[in-house]
């Protein structure tokens, strides 16, 4: 089962920003700048997290993920927009 995730990080440093937003771009779409939508079933999120790991600093950066639920049922009818979206978010997995 796949579920949508929002997630969103602070980064301290503008190299590792970079790295965890072309990581990111592989998983989701980019709704505000640090701030991702990514439809992933278990093994993809534990994937991405993995991933980020590599990359992160967590004495300096931040991570959240939140789970908004299944796909097909709350989790894509749970984001609101207001303006326009950076990318209009796109329906199933993008990895890379």
């Amino acid at each position: 089962m796949r579920n949508v995730y929002l997630v969103a990080y602070d980064i301290a440093d503008d190299k590792r920003l970079r790295k965890v937003y072309k990581k990111m771009r592989g998983f989701g779409a980019s709704l505000q700048f640090s701030v991702f939508c990514c439809e992933l079933s278990a093994s993809e999120r534990q994937l991405m997290k993995e991933q980020l790991w590599e990359i992160l600093n967590l004495k300096e950066d931040r991570m959240m993920i939140v789970d908004l639920g299944p796909v097909g049922a709350r989790g894509d009818d749970c984001i609101e927009f207001w303006g326009e979206p950076r990318e209009s978010p796109e329906r199933g997995a993008v990895i890379i």
